[in-house]
């Protein structure tokens, strides 16, 4: 009786790791670039049950007890193995506002931290007093030479991520360029955004407000190849890639879960208080 004891907490802290998570993804909902994360769960190894005896009396069978029957299996237990982020594609949002971009397909900005250097999907940028291309939070939204630098507001992102501006442009001026700088009077191209990517993305570790860390297991951050770029798409944010109503739905599962681990540890406590209260007094 007192491994269903075990089992049931067990499992009661699975669940509540399973509703942290949740609740993490339905606070972030509104929060660009933000991905889902899920907790995975891993049971325990089970216990083999054999029939020694029919009149409840252990005899060693001949040779190893390994010879008794096998009647089934008793789980003991599970316990939460990682959490798991899912990085598929968030909905696209069109704001039409010029310092908003978005990626369209794998891989990452890079923004310069006091930290280091952080990756992010959140493309909702600003332009400081010094002129820089900044994150909201202050950090510099890095290009492949370094913090993007734009002496005026009215600039454009093309597809590749390429970083041009003219004077002659008007500050409500939509066209995206193109990269052929003979094609346009007076262009300047300023530089490209440093998108990158890692091997195994699966590890890379959040920090907050939309941004990830490489780790060892996720491998250094490479700068993605002309032929494997996502495309930018300036004037667009992506959103989180959370159902709110799916989250809503699994939250009331683990609660339910939750509900009837409690109630099998208060089963377990009334029948332990029985067999000390009554068999055992008798």
């Amino acid at each position: 009786m007192v491994r269903g004891l075990f089992t049931a907490a067990s499992g009661m802290n699975v669940q509540q790791n399973r509703l942290d998570e949740i609740a993490n993804n339905l606070a972030n909902v509104d929060l660009n670039g933000y991905k889902k994360d899920t907790a995975i769960q891993k049971a325990f190894p089970e216990m083999l049950i054999r029939r020694m005896n029919d009149d409840g009396v252990y005899r060693f069978p001949f040779g190893s007890v390994d010879t008794a029957p096998i009647v089934g299996t008793v789980g003991t237990g599970v316990e939460t193995n990682e959490v798991y982020t899912n990085f598929t594609q968030g909905a696209m949002k069109q704001t039409e506002n010029d310092f908003d971009a978005a990626l369209e397909g794998r891989g990452f900005l890079t923004v310069q931290t006091p930290q280091g250097e952080r990756l992010t999907r959140n493309g909702a940028f600003l332009v400081n007093s010094d002129g820089y291309l900044v994150t909201k939070s202050g950090d510099f939204v890095l290009g492949e030479t370094g913090p993007i630098k734009l002496k005026k507001n009215n600039f454009v992102i093309d597809e590749d991520g390429t970083v041009w501006q003219n004077s002659t442009f008007a500050a409500d001026d939509k066209r995206l360029v193109s990269q052929s700088e003979n094609q346009w009077e007076n262009i300047e191209r300023v530089d490209r955004l440093k998108l990158v990517d890692v091997k195994r993305e699966r590890y890379l570790q959040k920090q907050g407000n939309s941004y990830w860390k490489t780790t060892d297991e996720s491998g250094d951050a490479q700068i993605i190849g002309a032929d494997a770029r996502p495309k930018v798409r300036q004037g667009f944010l992506e959103g989180a890639n959370v159902n709110a109503v799916q989250e809503m739905v699994e939250m009331i599962e683990v609660n339910r879960a939750y509900d009837a681990n409690q109630k099998t540890i208060q089963t377990e406590d009334a029948l332990i208080g029985k067999l000390w209260n009554e068999v055992v007094r008798v």
